[in-house]
């Protein structure tokens, strides 16, 4: 299967907003904590699994919002648990769910249970799943008719920074936003970690653009200070609120 990353486009940055995140070292995902349990390297384990290094870092660090679609992301993932063995109690454990018995024989079974478990962990993970029709109290003309006419998602660039101390959520909050088909350019911090609410920022003529995205998502929009890029968004990943954005 191929796989396909970022755009490789040095990203246009607000330096009022974005800074480069940096995750916790402290915290590790599912599957690094499998990798490091087999004593194996990113590049062993990588080759293991027949697919790039890169690949391999961006499944561990939750990055999915680099792959072309959320499905190459879950495959990925597969196939990535496959090699390393990940059977149903250690994804279990990894996971942090409860622990079944060790059954008395071994069966080919527990590592499809395995294998399962970690495919809806990362289909929950990617929050690719949305529903569109956010509040949006801009909008004061019949959207649909504006949308009709608005480029496409893959045309509009997106970066998405994480206004609340919390990486992991704006990473997901990425993915989201990749599997509508928008391209991320950059995901990192924001200027500060207290932002009460997400919220889409547009710069000067991408205002319908930005409400599409902000409806698409159940979140705000608001203008961006500066720039001329209609086709350029910001989100700025505020508090957490309930299941939603």
């Amino acid at each position: 299967m191929n796989y396909r990353g970022g755009s490789g486009r040095p990203p246009n940055r607000d330096p009022q907003l974005i800074e480069l995140a940096r995750p916790s070292e402290d915290t590790r995902s599912p599957l690094a904590a499998a990798r490091l349990r087999r004593q194996l390297t990113v590049e062993e384990a990588a080759r293991r699994a027949g697919m790039p290094a890169d690949h391999v870092r961006w499944l561990e660090d939750g990055r999915v919002y680099r792959f072309r679609t959320p499905d190459e992301a879950l495959a990925a993932t597969l196939v990535y648990a496959s090699a390393l063995g990940v059977e149903h109690r250690e994804a279990r454990e990894l996971a942090g769910l409860p622990v079944p018995p060790k059954p008395l024989e071994r069966t080919n079974r527990g590592r499809l249970m395995g294998l399962a478990a970690l495919a809806v962990a990362a289909v929950a993970f990617a929050g690719f799943v949305t529903l569109p029709g956010g509040n949006d109290a801009q909008a004061q003309r019949p959207f649909a008719e504006v949308a009709a006419k608005l480029p496409p998602a893959w045309q509009i660039s997106v970066d998405v920074l994480n206004g609340n101390g919390d990486i992991n959520w704006t990473r997901q909050v990425a993915s989201r936003v990749g599997a509508l088909a928008y391209e991320i350019s950059h995901v990192g911090r924001a200027d500060r970690f207290d932002y009460p609410q997400t919220a889409v920022y547009y710069e000067r003529g991408g205002r319908d653009v930005a409400v599409r995205l902000a409806r698409q998502l159940g979140v705000v929009t608001k203008p961006l200070p500066g720039g001329k890029n209609p086709r350029r968004l910001v989100i700025v990943v505020g508090a957490r609120r309930g299941p939603g954005v």
